[in-house]
């Protein structure tokens, strides 16, 4: 069998992502104001059915998490274990966005809860097998394109979901065609969902001199972005309506506006040097998620809303590949483990949002009340990050490091 190109690896993970996050996850979000129009769900219940998704979320990557006694367990060998999960999770979630058009309300929780599951499997191991592949072929750097397979999944969500607004068309409808739009992206991936590397003798041990204290702040400052982009993810155009009424077609484009930026910073992340510390690109990248998330406080307009929608995008999968490459420095044996423990704590994060959300609307005079106090916490949320990666990196510069050992832990 012929050695694969690197950019066919790329957009393998790319396609992979695109149904597994921009369709299995994030339809939810340009399809609710749908769901509101129907009369199948009201926004407690529309914030429920979200957490139900985020819960699936951060079981499928703490299942990843314990991967290893998983597999060795089911006498799976790692190797085969990705792929295998890969294709498991674009099944699943292909089954449940089409169990999703169905008119049974009483499953949707559970469908949802299953789609966070199924995503979590494919995010976890596509980009663990991604990165590892293109390691192996000399293009570490190409790992940026594998993360434009959400931003483009959003986009096209997003511009699909405001055509059928327009049209008139039900919710139902637009689950199912994002049922067969998963079955098409799918099955273009399918092929190319094969060959595995190990992991290079030269990382094989992870003496990274930090200890227990400064992994666990690591992973609560990841946890933290799960929070801090969730509440306007799930709800950005029922907050758009809230804050700016009428019929305008930009209250249903500000979504793929936001997939857009999510694509774009994926593709910056190619060009950008390897050898940077990731914790100073993470504290910019926190920044500017929680301007964005403020502008639609502070300004609440069309250009409010758009340039929040961009700047929140633009580091999204840029703030999960710098994790993820952190990971591998910081344990670069057993790396997909920490990833999924990782992941578990993002999706912890997430779980927060929705439930917090629906509090505060409770507690609120006008849902728009509701919605800022709950942004104003998010932003917030991602400030603390930031002062966590601060904290980090005054503790254990990079410059502790040679640089030509901090590069190849990267990689």
């Amino acid at each position: 069998m012929p050695t694969p190109k690197p950019i066919t690896i790329a957009l393998a993970g790319l396609l992979s992502l695109a149904v597994a996050m921009g369709i299995g996850r994030f339809a939810f979000t340009p399809l609710l104001p749908m769901m509101l129009h129907d009369a199948v769900v009201d926004l407690p219940t529309a914030s429920w059915l979200a957490t139900a998704n985020y819960l699936g979320y951060w079981l499928g990557a703490m299942g990843c998490a314990l991967q290893p006694w998983v597999w060795k367990r089911w006498r799976i060998t790692t190797p085969l274990a990705h792929t295998l999960a890969v294709r498991i999770g674009l099944i699943a979630t292909v089954l449940l966005t089409l169990g999703m058009a169905l008119q049974s309300p009483a499953l949707w929780p559970l469908w949802r809860l299953l789609a966070g599951i199924a995503s979590a499997l494919v995010f976890v191991y596509t980009s663990g097998w991604c990165l590892a592949r293109l390691t192996a072929l000399g293009a570490p750097a190409m790992a940026g394109i594998i993360f434009v397979g959400p931003g483009l999944g959003i986009t096209v969500s997003g511009l699909a979901a405001s055509a059928m607004v327009a049209g008139g068309w039900h919710a139902s409808s637009g689950w199912a065609v994002f049922g067969v739009l998963a079955i098409v992206l799918t099955t273009i991936t399918w092929p190319h969902l094969r060959g595995v590397v190990s992991v290079p003798a030269q990382q094989q041990s992870s003496a990274s001199g930090q200890g227990g204290a400064s992994m666990a702040l690591f992973t609560l400052a990841y946890g933290l972005a799960g929070f801090g982009y969730i509440i306007t993810a799930t709800f950005l155009p029922v907050i758009a309506r809230q804050a700016l009424p009428g019929s305008s077609i930009w209250l249903d484009l500000f979504w793929p506006v936001f997939g857009l930026g999510v694509a774009a910073g994926a593709l910056i992340t190619v060009r950008l040097p390897v050898h940077w510390d990731r914790r100073h690109l993470l504290m910019a990248c926190y920044a500017m998620q929680a301007l964005g998330v403020l502008l639609s406080v502070w300004l609440p307009s069309l250009v409010g809303f758009a340039l929040g929608s961009l700047l929140l995008g633009l580091p999204f999968t840029a703030i999960t590949l710098f994790a993820m490459q952190e990971a591998r420095r910081l344990r670069p044996h057993g790396a997909s483990a920490f990833i999924g423990l990782l992941t578990a704590a993002y999706g912890l994060g997430q779980i927060a949002g929705p439930p917090l959300v629906a509090l505060l609307l409770a507690r609120s005079t006008t849902p728009r009340a509701g919605f800022a106090w709950s942004l104003d916490i998010a932003a917030g949320a991602l400030l603390v990050g930031v002062a966590i990666y601060a904290g980090l990196v005054r503790r254990h510069p990079l410059a502790e490091m040679p640089v030509d050992a901090a590069v190849a832990r990267l990689r």
